[in-house]
């Protein structure tokens, strides 16, 4: 049987490995394709937001990804999700958003408050907020609360690759601010690395985006 190609399309280089490694562990089966464009982010900058162009540059990728034989796809970068929703149902494969698994997983956990963790402002609010939205509209879980926490000193630690130093740094940030918590959803990929760990330090559940989604797809495309 052939493996199950899984096309993931990041914005920046340091989404790459998590999201590569979590298939490794939780989809060993499956054989990983890198498709990287590492201007998306600050042609969005530049451009102030997620533009028309810059949707349908997305929708190339994900085109170029099926045609090349991917059996499912999963974006990297929570600015391109709304892209991947809208791909979804025009193409022959999966195509997950970078949180959708993790969202959903969050959803039917039964708990009562998530605090998101991020490295900068920008990427906190976007994922607050989406959470807080997919919530409100899922049944199991509209009472539940959402905090957020910037950890600044992790954006260094993660562009310079030092997993150790990054589960210092969580756990000396999530430690202070964890106040009546039951879980921590890490909002970016290059936080992933540290999801074990960092479980581990402050005993309560971690949630990644990249976890979630290799657990997904491996259920979408080799059954439960």
């Amino acid at each position: 049987m052939t493996a199950p190609r899984i096309a993931l399309i990041s914005a920046v280089p340091t989404a790459m490995a998590p999201a590569a490694e979590a298939l490794r562990e939780g989809f060993p089966e499956a054989e990983v394709w890198h498709l990287l464009d590492d201007r998306l982010l600050s042609d969005a900058d530049e451009q102030g937001g997620l533009t028309a162009t810059l949707r349908a540059r997305m929708h190339r990728l994900i085109e170029h990804a099926v045609r090349g034989g991917a059996d499912a796809v999963l974006l990297t970068c929570s600015l391109y999700g709304v892209v991947a929703q809208e791909a979804a149902g025009g193409v022959a494969v999966p195509v997950l958003a970078p949180d959708q698994a993790a969202f959903e997983q969050i959803a039917a956990g039964g708990l009562r408050h998530v605090l998101v963790v991020a490295s900068f402002e920008a990427a906190l609010r976007d994922s607050v907020d989406r959470l807080r939205t997919v919530l409100a509209s899922s049944a199991p879980a509209p009472g539940v609360e959402v905090s957020g926490l910037v950890v600044p000193e992790a954006k260094a630690v993660t562009a310079a690759g030092e997993r150790d130093r990054l589960v210092s740094v969580l756990v000396e940030g999530v430690s202070a601010a964890i106040a009546d918590a039951d879980a921590v959803f890490l909002a970016q990929y290059s936080l992933a690395p540290a999801a074990r760990a960092l479980a581990a330090a402050l005993e309560m559940p971690v949630v990644s985006g990249p976890a979630s989604a290799a657990s997904v797809l491996r259920t979408l495309l080799s059954g439960p």
